[in-house]
This record gives structure tokens, sequence and C-alpha cells, in this order.
């Protein structure tokens, strides 16, 4: 058999040498635009802002827009929320991206299940439908300190939403791992992503001029190519404005329209006209009333937005719930924290059911559309559950000794700062503070946000922004004072963000006197934390239960589980968990009164659910297939 030889045959080296000579040089000649893909050939440009108009590559563009947070609404509804907005009309789809659950601790980064970002704005392009991403890093949204995480307090002088050392360097880590999942999802890159915003209402805080520029550098650096924003309300566009990023305004009136739009043009000549945030609704807060906007004051506003010539996206298209401990708060005033569910009187209900918004306006895309719409979804089934009643319980005082050893300060360490989560600080949920008292007398301390004073086991009442004081009763030999503090909500759009730290802040007096050695629980009460309640740490629930307690019952279901509202009659307040899932707060000052159960939470067959009462304990749990809220929804 002959074998080839390199070093036998030199005319043959010398050939190989021709070939890579002249393949260099045809190669030269290619066009190499050739080699692209076909289907990115065609984008080029992407969305661009030329005189009045959007254009998109060469064709006039018209955004008609809605909000929908993948993290508010359960991943196993996001298809079905996404074909509803695209059968009402609508061309893209907006979503904020919270950065306090994508890395709640330094360096960890969670991007699965309902976090999965990349998989929401897939599917969007799926549908049919264009993006805009909103990825902060401060959102406000009515989230926890607008989307920023809780660790950044950790910093004793944390100056969030600036050119601060500490937190630019946050960002810039946070940024360098999200925008790797970004860069690929942008239009230019065969992706839905059109255009990118730039932080989030930054002028009507404004405390650092060389802040916005920044971040609008770090998106750049980073490989953001499309369409810059900037989204401010009245109180803030005039301070909004960035050189090189095309602002849009946030409203709801038509009075509001003329007013910025007229604005705009002063500050920034002939340029697209985009309403980003137009508010269909608004969001509750406990203790007040349900926000309720007019399905035909809706109408007649996004009629009169677009018949401006100005681009629109509806705030919210579907709002959803604040699961767990996710809303925020606000405090110009009075400190006021938001409810859990965020329906928001949107266009879709929280649990994705069709409103007199949303038909009024369908006809109204529709009629401008020049294509016929395709068929809503047909609504999804809910469920009147049997009620329940919980057969075991566990005190929160019975529940300490499973918890391990306490931490133990000789002060007071506020949530940020408690040495837990791998150095973390805990995040959100209530801390158990204790030490050991021998006199009576006046109880004062700075808590946040609302802290339930005990004196052993008895409750003597509550501490919060109002009440800084109370009075701790006579009382005989040792005894244990205990402050049970919620970390009600922090606050996600003012000034104060700074200035949100959870717990006792400071020192708690006695008499004027600061109380020393104290003993502290962490109660994030996220799913780990109840791992180490085995059903034999449980007890027959007693006719007088000793609160605040965990209750634990179980919901039985023999077909296929549906959606339904949880009715806490009886209740007062407290915290609900389906099968390790935390549905969020109750509370019966309203003005909610039924929590969200999504179809997809539960399963044929024993569904576990924990209560966490803190005052007083209701007869049953209902199950319900309407909400609280009464409000107009269509049935197709």
């Amino acid at each position: 058999m002959t074998t080839w030889s390199l070093r036998r045959r030199p005319g043959r080296m010398l050939g190989l040498l021709l070939l890579v000579v002249l393949g260099f040089l045809v190669l030269r000649r290619l066009d190499w635009s050739a080699l692209v893909p076909l289907w990115l050939r065609h984008r080029q440009l992407g969305l661009q802002a030329k005189g009045w108009n959007f254009m998109l590559e060469d064709s006039t563009f018209w955004i008609f827009g809605g909000s929908i947070h993948y993290f508010r609404v359960p991943r196993e509804y996001w298809r079905d929320r996404l074909l509803k907005m695209k059968a009402c009309g609508l061309n893209t789809l907006t979503t904020y991206v919270p950065w306090n659950l994508h890395e709640p601790e330094r360096g960890k980064f969670d991007f699965s299940g309902n976090l999965d970002l990349e998989a929401f704005v897939l599917m969007a392009a799926e549908i049919g439908l264009w993006v805009i991403l909103r990825p902060g890093p401060y959102i406000c949204s009515e989230m926890d300190l607008g989307g920023l995480p809780s660790w950044l307090l950790q910093d004793p002088g944390m100056r969030l939403r600036t050119t601060y050392k500490g937190f630019t360097e946050a960002v810039d880590l946070y940024f360098d791992h999200l925008m790797s999942r970004v860069v690929p999802l942008q239009y230019k890159r065969g992706g839905p992503i059109i255009a990118v915003q730039v932080e989030n209402e930054y002028g009507s805080y404004n405390k650092d001029p060389a802040y916005m520029p920044y971040v609008k550098k770090a998106l750049e650096d980073r490989g953001i190519v499309e369409l810059l924003l900037t989204s401010d309300n009245k109180d803030g566009l005039s301070k909004g404005i960035v050189q090189g990023v095309l602002a849009t305004i946030n409203l709801q009136s038509t009075h509001e329209l003329q007013l910025l739009t007229t604005f705009l043009f002063n500050v920034q000549g002939t340029q697209p006209k985009m309403v980003m945030e137009y508010w269909t609704g608004w969001f509750d807060s406990w203790g007040g009333p349900h926000n309720i906007l007019d399905s035909s004051e809706v109408l007649k506003t996004v009629s009169a937005i677009v018949d401006a010539g100005s681009s629109i996206n509806l705030y919210m298209f579907h709002g959803g719930t604040n699961f767990g401990f996710m809303n925020g708060a606000m405090h110009f005033h009075d400190y006021k924290s938001d409810v859990t569910s965020y329906d928001y009187d949107a266009v879709l209900t929280e649990a994705g059911d069709y409103t007199a918004k949303y038909m009024k306006l369908r006809d109204f895309f529709g009629s401008i559309s020049g294509i016929p719409l395709p068929p809503p979804p047909d609504l999804l089934p809910k469920m009147s559950y049997e009620p329940i009643t919980p057969v075991l319980y566990l005190s929160l005082w019975d529940a300490l000794k499973y918890m391990g050893e306490p931490i133990k300060s000789e002060k007071p360490i506020n949530m940020e700062n408690l040495p837990v989560n791998g150095g973390n600080g805990q995040s959100f949920g209530y801390i158990l503070y204790e030490t050991s008292i021998t006199s009576s007398g006046i109880l004062s301390g700075r808590v946040r946000d609302r802290g339930q004073v005990f004196v052993n086991t008895v409750s003597i009442g509550f501490l919060d922004y109002k009440t800084t004081k109370i009075t701790v009763p006579l009382i005989q030999g040792y005894t244990v004072l205990r402050i049970l503090v919620e970390n009600r909500g922090r606050v996600n759009y003012g000034e104060n963000i700074d200035d949100q730290r959870k717990g006792l802040i400071g020192n708690l007096y006695l008499n004027d006197s600061p109380l020393k050695k104290f003993r502290i629980y962490s109660l994030d009460m996220k799913k780990s934390f109840f791992q180490r309640f085995g059903l034999d740490k449980w007890s027959s629930l007693p006719e007088t239960p000793t609160l605040p307690a965990f209750f634990l019952g179980s919901l039985s279901i023999s077909s296929t589980p549906c959606d339904t509202f949880l009715k806490l009659e009886g209740w007062e307040k407290g915290v609900v968990f389906i099968n390790g899932q935390n549905l969020g707060r109750y509370w019966n000052i309203g003005p909610q009164k039924t929590l969200y159960l999504p179809g997809p939470w539960l399963s044929s067959g024993i569904n576990q659910v924990i209560i966490f009462e803190e005052t007083m304990v209701g007869p049953a749990l209902q199950f319900t297939e309407t909400p609280h809220l009464g409000r107009n929804q269509y049935i197709k």
C-alpha cells in the first residue's frame, strides 16, 4: 500500500501553498454581507427616531405596547397573558427586570423558573410581539426598594441611584451578568428587543447629574445597541433628559399629555412622541380604598394619545400579584405599604380575566390595525373548593426551639446587617428580638415597620411609625421582653430610599436606658425555613391557641386543579403558604380581602396549607371563584 509523504513529494507542498494564496485572494473579493444569515440581513437599522416617527428599518412604526411583569405571573400562564395581549391589538411587550430577585445574594444569580427572563422574551417573540426592556437598575414598579437588593444597605454610607462607588460597583457586576443574557435577544442579533430604557423616572430623584450618563454608558459598553429611552412623570421630566437618549413620558390624563408633549418638543425638538406609561389604573395600599379608573375614561385617553400622534404603552396591561414579600411602599406623610394584589385595575384582572377595558381597547386597536386580530383565548376555569379548617398548630414560641441558636448581640441588629444568608443579611419577612428586663416602664425605639411587643408570651401592643412608645406593665422577677418586627415593604419611590433598613434601628430603650444582650431570630419564611418543622413538631389545634402561630391544614383536590381565591374571614393579619409557595400577606383592614391562588401551584390530591397568623384566628379558610375586587369581568 502506498503511503504519501510531503517529504517525498516537494511539489505537493508548493501546490498547497499556491492554493492557500489563491484562496486568500478570492475571499478578499467576496461580498461578506452575503454570508450573513438571510433572517438577519434585513435587521440592520433597528428602531429609530426619525422626525416625528419611529421607523423600524425603512417602515414607519407605531408602538402599541402593554406591560406584563414575568415575575408577577406564574410561568405556566405567561403564554396565556401574552396571547391575550396580541389579541388586544398590541404589538409590543414591556417589562421591568427586578435586580433584587435576580441577585438575592451578592454574586449569586437566579434566572430560573418564574425568573427566566430569556424564556419570557423569546415567548413574546414567538407570539409575534416586540419587546421594550426596562432593566433598571432601579425600576420602582411598586416593588420592595424599587427592585434594588437590600444587601446594598449593609453599607452605612450607601447612596442608591448615584455614582457612589459602592453602588456603581454592584451595578457593574450585575449588568455584566444581566447584559450577557440580554444582548443576544436584541433586534439586531435576531431577537425581539427593539429598545432599552435607561433607569426609571430619574428626573424626580435627580441626586447626581453624573448618574444617568453612567447608566447609559454601562448599557452601551456591555453591547446594548438598540434605541435607548428614558421615562419620566410630570414631576421629573424637566430633569430626566439625557443626551443621546429619547425622552418619553408617564401620565394618566389628557391634560398632562398636552403639557408634557409641549415641553418635550421645546427640549428635544422634532422627535417621536411616546407615552411609556399610560396608567390604566393604580395600585392599592393597606387600609386605603381600592383604586379604579372607568373604562370609558381609559378609552377616551388612549384615543387622545394616539390621535395626538403618540405611541403608547399601557401600564399595566396585566398587573399580576406581589407574591411573597415583594411589595413596596410609599412614605411621604404617612408610611403606606402596598397590598399583595397588583391587579392595578388593569386591562386584564389579577387572574388574567377580560374586563370592559379589554373589550373597548381591543375594538379601538382593531380599528386601526389594518388586519384582523387573532381571537382572544378562552378564559381559564376557576373553582370554589370546599372550606378547610387547620387541624395542627405550632406557636411561634414553641417553634423557636427548632430554629437553632439565635444570633446574640449586645445591641439590636437591623434586618439587612444580620449575619445570615452568606453574609448578605435578611431581605424580607420578620425578625424576633428578645432580651431580659427586670422592671416596668416606658419602652421606646425606632421600629421598621411594625413591631408587636410581648412580655413573655403576652402581647401588650405595637410599635410603628406613629406609635414610638408603649408602657410595659408592672412585672416581678425574670421577664423576657420580645418584639416581633415585620418588614412590611421598603419604599420604592421618593427621596428616602437610602433610609429603608428594617427591624429595630438603633437602640431600644426602657425608661430612656438602652437595653442590652439581645437574642435575635431571623424569620425570613423562605421554603427552607419550614423544612425544620417536621410533622412531629406540630400539635393538635387547641380551643384557644397561643399567638402568633403557624396553622397547618390540607386542601384535597380530586380533579384538575383550577385557579381560586383564598378568603380568610375572621383571621386578622398574616401570610399564607400553599405547597411551599408564599401567596403573600393578608390583613383584614383591606381593601384586599382574598388572595389569588393559581391553579398550577396546586396538584391533584393533598395540598399543604400553612397560615402564619399574628393576632386572631378565624374559623376556616374559604375558597371562591371571584376575587374581593368585584371587577367587571367578561365571560367568553
